[in-house]
């Protein structure tokens, strides 16, 4: 299984509007793949945020629901979004 981890900068006036568009991308990702994030922000900088995607499944269409969806949010706040992959150090290389 893959652990997905966007991250992203933001001004802080776009933080309330955010947060919405956060919520509606975790809805339809959990609704499409039943996966749930979470969102996180940056202890030590309050414009850096995180959306954090555990125990994925299926990368093919989790993916392609990730993309569709966070692309909304790019457009809308004017942002790139930053998409790291991880598996268990434990898996083969």
């Amino acid at each position: 299984m893959t652990s997905y981890y966007v991250y992203y900068k933001l001004s802080p006036e776009q933080l309330p509007a955010l947060r919405r568009g956060v919520h509606a991308l975790f809805a339809a990702i959990e609704k499409e793949c039943g996966v749930r994030g979470r969102w996180l922000r940056r202890r030590d900088d309050a414009a850096t945020y995180m959306e954090v995607y555990d125990d994925v499944k299926d990368a093919t269409a989790f993916e392609a629901v990730l993309e569709r969806e966070g692309a909304k949010l790019g457009r809308i706040f004017g942002f790139g979004r930053k998409v790291e992959r991880f598996i268990s150090a434990e898996t083969p290389a």
